[in-house]
């Protein structure tokens, strides 16, 4: 096999005759740090480059031929409509062809073509990309998550050495960009905060790993990484060439995304996204782990972005703008690191009393992780959250353990430095004093906001809810109004009154 002149092959493949099918003319072509990806109208081919950065090694035929199968079997099954089939190019009298007789040179990927305009990065930028499209992408992350593999040998990835390793190599790799994209001090300081995070969290990663939270994840899921296509949130790209960045613990992918809502100033979204995602997998535990992964996501951008400017092929203008996001990038990796102070924050009142609606409202406003009694009660019962809950889930002794479970969880994220908002009806004194007196002893704020309307819009409101995991009914209202016990004067100074019914809060409009 003679070497490919990849300044020859990429010109080839910018010609419509490569092709054995129409094309859109012009080809048109779109470069990451390594891959080549040709856009011909209905179908996309992705080349890998002939790079080793060292956490990837595409540098023969042969490696490029194999990662590229395994990009095809990694991918098919989470989007099987873009997927395609793996091509030989080949080499016919000193002219590359697709699939054609001769000698075969390289293999690419064939893939649907989407529009770019639905990657969620572009639909973002447009200002359409909405928060049930959020919603829908957390559901579907969850489930893939709850059904990818995990083994032993794919835990042994979650070890806090390992981990270590992974994420101190992106610092070797980017040492020479100090003090020309990233400031050192900068670059100390994110680096302290990875360090000493590792040191003192060394158990936290062994839980993880003993929870299984360690599996054959996505590695790669930024917003560039997320299409809508066919009227469905799809993730694509998924990593094939590191075994160390797909082996991961769930929360390193849910982290990626997140990230990049982050510095896309899109944060509410972003918060949208993880709150949909803890709900369904009942993985609150997992955002104790969350700083660091975000830390490391943001740097891992960075480093692509430096590794890309590098490349002499490009135009001034579009080094410039990979600097300027990798220093983007950078920055976010370092403002992770800095500590924040967490709070509690109770809702209470009556089923319809519209708790959960002003939950949602303010969490993204707050950055607070949103826990429902309702999404506590069913994981703890181990049935689906849109299953319909019998007697037995509503018993006292079900309640107790949801409850406790609650104010458990709430104080381990507070204590993190994460506000948290505890949703449920709060209705009893002796939860509210517990969670009161919990966050009394750890130093931790604790504010309440009480819901309320009028009862027949209470009544209404039970009636006409539809998809939604709460099952309280009508008659249920009637019984917590028989139960329910007031606020006394010490807790008073907690509580905010919150009118749903006139969409009043202390003045403000909530609506």
């Amino acid at each position: 096999m003679t070497s490919t002149n990849f300044s020859v092959l990429v010109q080839n493949m910018l010609q419509e005759d490569f092709y054995p099918h129409p094309v859109q003319s012009p080809v048109e072509l779109i470069q990451t740090h390594i891959s080549y990806i040709f856009l011909t109208g209905d179908y996309a081919y992705k080349l890998k480059k002939p790079v080793n950065f060292g956490f990837l090694d595409f540098s023969t035929p042969a490696k490029r031929h194999h990662f590229t199968q395994e990009e095809l079997r990694l991918n098919q099954p989470l989007a099987p409509d873009i997927y395609l089939e793996v091509l030989p190019i080949t080499l016919v009298n000193n002219h590359y062809r697709l699939n054609g007789e001769g000698q075969v040179q390289e293999y690419l990927l064939k893939m649907r073509q989407f529009p770019q305009e639905n990657l969620l990065i572009n639909l973002l930028q447009k200002q359409i990309l909405l928060p049930q499209h959020c919603q829908e992408l957390g559901k579907i992350l969850a489930n893939f998550h709850q059904n990818t593999p995990t083994n032993e040998y794919i835990t042994s990835f979650g070890t806090p050495e390992k981990i270590a390793k992974s994420i101190n190599e992106n610092y070797q790799h980017t040492v020479k960009y100090l003090d020309t994209i990233q400031p050192k001090q900068q670059y100390l300081e994110t680096k302290a905060f990875t360090d000493y995070f590792l040191t003192v969290n060394q158990n936290l990663f062994t839980r993880r790993q003993n929870q299984g939270k360690i599996r054959e994840c996505h590695g790669d899921l930024h917003l560039k990484n997320i299409c809508l296509y066919q009227d469905k949130i799809q993730l694509f790209d998924r990593i094939e060439f590191n075994e160390e960045f797909r082996y991961v613990d769930v929360i390193y992918d849910v982290a990626f995304t997140l990230m990049d809502l982050d510095y896309h100033q899109a944060s509410d979204l972003g918060n949208i996204f993880l709150n949909t995602y803890l709900e369904t997998t009942g993985d609150w535990e997992g955002v104790e782990v969350l700083p660091i992964y975000l830390t490391r996501q943001a740097y891992v951008r960075a480093k692509v972005n430096s590794l890309t400017q590098d490349d002499p092929s490009l135009s001034l203008t579009e080094r410039a703008n990979l600097r300027q996001a990798a220093s983007g990038y950078y920055n976010l990796a370092w403002r992770y690191g800095q500590r924040q102070r967490g709070k509690i924050i109770l809702m209470s009142g009556l089923s319809g009393s519209g708790k959960t609606t002003v939950a949602k409202k303010i969490a993204p406003q707050l950055q607070a992780i949103l826990i429902r009694s309702d999404a506590v009660r069913k994981h703890l019962a181990g049935i689906a959250l849109e299953s319909r809950g019998g007697e037995e889930i509503y018993s006292q002794q079900m309640s107790e353990q949801t409850y406790q479970r609650l104010l458990e969880i709430g104080l381990k994220l507070t204590k993190e430095g994460f506000t948290v908002i505890l949703d449920a009806k709060y209705d009893r004194l002796r939860w509210r004093l517990e969670a009161a007196a919990a966050a009394k002893t750890a130093g931790i704020p604790l504010e309440i906001y009480h819901c309320t309307a009028p009862l027949t819009v209470l009544r209404e409101r039970i009636k006409e809810r539809i998809g939604d995991i709460s099952d309280a009914t009508v008659e249920l209202l009637e019984e917590q109004l028989a139960n329910r016990e007031e606020f006394t004067d010490t807790e008073r100074e907690y509580v905010t009154v919150v009118d749903t019914y006139q969409n009043n809060w202390g003045g403000v409009n909530i609506s």
